[in-house]
């Protein structure tokens, strides 16, 4: 029913001239909220710390949730055993969304595990919210304050107003060393492209028509100047049961520039509107009324990461070298998309495993900072090989425990004896 004529009263206002930034105080401070930063912050809360959670996106998630990536990848070993690697939050939240039929297991060279990523996402914000960990979304790194190797405070631009966080340790798991760059720290580019994806998941199939992944790509190389596809080649993740699939079939410029990041975007867009065509023309039993349910936000793999103490390389990953601070460990191939038309896919054998050094966390130059995810130090085709999520998710759960160690000291000195016994699950068998 109609209620009575409200009250309200409406108040010009001015911003002040010394409009204040919000102020928040934490023990650790985590940057970034995709898989290795959602993981910093969970450890961390249930270590007992005060954690504040900021990201430059509106929602949590990071590029797992919101670029529709599809899979996780590198938490199982090769074919045919398929082990374990990576543990952390996987075994809770696998477990919840088996209940929920949100995530099925693919085995091919390895394993791995295709969600739903609004089912992903929502259970993220769930246990941030049930943990008690305050989050500061839409918020980008603005500058930061370091004296003497110590990051004192981290400062971000909102639509609301500047807000600024001290706290005694901090992780930076933006994907493109976003904190380390401001607080200028040495970092690490490319001297050539590593192209990203612009991911879609398509509604309205025919799973029954997929076709074999060897017919996709073979069809795309040889109809990719028809259609003006830029790579020539591509992966489609069916669902099952849904008739969805999340569709990899673009590369995308990765540009560390905002005018630049916008237009590619806006060119990934129109790229995946070409696959659609070309999906809809050249396997109709499968895609002939697809339909875009939704675009991902755009996928970068390789940008900007830190310069740390200890460079991964190829060779550590070929040769599976076990470094004595290693605090995670994956299977996963070499892939690097440094090439527009395709990218290097170099597997391993049934029993590799290759592990990340906390060293290349760490920048020599910072006491109290650790990098996670895509942010850590490798060269290009060995950053390849441990930036998918189970190493990432893995990065993130040791850099909360090795912070917690630490706390007001120098996380380089570190007692690696406790932090190997808090990791070991995800570095031993």
């Amino acid at each position: 029913m109609p209620h009575a004529l409200s009250d309200l009263v409406v108040h010009t206002v001015t911003k002040p001239a010394d409009h204040p930034a919000e102020r928040l105080d934490a023990d650790i401070l985590v940057v970034g909220a995709g898989i290795a930063g959602l993981s910093a912050a969970i450890q961390a809360r249930r270590l007992g710390r005060d954690v504040v959670l900021v990201d430059a996106l509106p929602v949590l998630g990071g590029q797992c949730v919101n670029s529709m990536i599809g899979l996780f990848c590198g938490i199982y070993g090769n074919a045919p055993d398929y082990r374990q690697l990576t543990y952390g939050i996987f075994g809770e939240l696998f477990e919840a969304m088996e209940k929920t039929n949100d995530i099925y297991y693919r085995r091919t060279h390895t394993q791995t595990v295709v969600y739903d990523e609004v089912a992903l996402g929502r259970w993220f914000e769930n246990i941030v919210q049930e943990l008690g960990i305050r989050v500061v979304l839409g918020a980008s790194v603005s500058g930061v304050g370091i004296e003497g190797g110590v990051i004192e405070r981290v400062d971000f631009a909102t639509r609301f107003g500047p807000v600024s966080v001290t706290a005694r340790g901090v992780v930076d798991t933006t994907g493109d060393a976003a904190l380390a760059w401001e607080a200028g720290l040495p970092c690490q580019v490319p001297d050539r492209t590593v192209w990203g994806s612009q991911q879609i998941r398509l509604e309205g199939l025919d799973e029954s028509g997929n076709p074999e992944p060897a017919e996709l790509v073979a069809r795309v190389d040889e109809k990719a100047g028809e259609y003006g596809l830029v790579r020539r080649d591509g992966l489609a993740f069916f669902f099952p049961g849904r008739n969805t699939a999340v569709m990899n079939m673009t590369h995308v410029e990765a540009p560390l520039t905002a005018v630049e990041a916008t237009d590619a975007q806006l060119r990934g867009r129109a790229q995946a509107d070409r696959v659609v065509k070309f999906l809809r023309q050249e396997f109709p039993k499968a895609f002939k009324n697809a339909k875009v349910q939704a675009y991902g936000f755009p996928g970068r793999r390789q940008a900007r990461w830190l310069a740390a103490s200890h460079q991964l390389t190829l060779d550590e990953v070929r040769q599976e070298t076990k470094f004595d601070d290693a605090i995670a460990r994956t299977a996963w191939p070499v892939e690097l998309h440094d090439r527009v038309e395709g990218y290097v896919w170099e597997t391993f054998g049934p029993d590799h495993v290759h592990y990340v050094p906390l060293r290349s966390m760490l920048s020599p130059q910072a006491h109290n900072l650790v990098a996670a995810g895509r942010c850590v130090d490798g060269d290009a085709a060995a950053l390849s090989s441990v930036r998918v999520m189970g190493p990432c998710s893995a990065m993130g759960l040791a850099a909360a425990h090795a912070l917690d160690l630490t706390l007001g000291e120098d996380v380089h000195q570190v007692d690696l004896g406790a932090l190997r016994d808090r990791v070991r699950e995800n570095v031993e068998d």
